[in-house]
């Protein structure tokens, strides 16, 4: 799930940035709001958070510039505990959810969860493909016992299981697990492509390669 987070405090960001990442999440993270309406315009993701108050131009005018480029992605606003007026101007211009500063790590994944949940239009408690189960909360499980993946395995696998069957591109895999400011090229996935597969032997579902569309997470026979 990549997410964009758009907030100026560098300590806050770092900590939200670390924390999320180790929640599955991969975090994209730009300082001001002319930065966030840049890459929101040449990159898609999943997911924003949104600092109201920022340099060079303000969260409402962000959120503003996305909505009426049509873009439908989901928004979490931050703002300030007392600032009730920016959280209704902020709804009424099609923020999705809002969450008060000071705040806990464990409430944002739950409010940043369920919009996930929303923006697909159904909430499954979990995803199975054969022996692999995904959970609701992101935990995997294969033949009934924990599957222990990194962060970026775990990416590189759900990504897999929202299409199963059908191609995804290596380009998409890559995009779904690297944020912006990470060294990696495209071909770095294979490793990481590779790393889930070994973790999947032995049971009935199998990452396949399709030469030249990318790869496929199929359920098929054991052995």
């Amino acid at each position: 799930m990549r997410l964009l987070l758009v907030e100026d405090t560098v300590e806050l960001a770092s900590w939200l940035q670390k924390a999320l990442t180790q929640k599955g999440f991969t975090i994209d993270w730009v300082a001001d709001g002319v930065a966030a309406d840049h890459v929101l315009q040449s990159e898609e993701y999943a997911l924003v958070v949104l600092d109201v108050t920022l340099p060079r131009m303000h969260g409402l005018e962000v959120l503003a510039r996305l909505r009426r480029r049509g873009q439908n992605v989901p928004v979490l606003l931050l703002t300030a505990r007392n600032a009730l007026a920016q959280r209704v101007q902020g709804l009424n211009a099609g923020a999705d959810d809002y969450l008060s500063k000071p705040f806990e790590l464990d409430e944002l994944e739950a409010r940043l969860r369920a919009l996930l949940r929303r923006s697909h239009g159904q909430t499954p408690q979990s995803q199975v493909i054969g022996q692999l189960e995904r959970d609701n909360e992101g935990c995997f499980l294969l033949n009934r016992q924990p599957l222990h993946l990194t962060p970026r395995e775990a990416s590189v696998l759900t990504t897999l299981m929202r299409r199963p069957g059908h191609p995804v591109s290596r380009q998409h895999l890559y995009e779904q697990t690297f944020s912006l400011c990470d060294e990696a090229s495209p071909e770095t996935i294979e490793l990481y492509v590779h790393r889930v597969r070994k973790k999947l032997a032995g049971s009935d579902v199998a990452i396949i390669t399709l030469r030249g569309l990318g790869y496929s997470l199929e359920c098929q026979p054991c052995g």
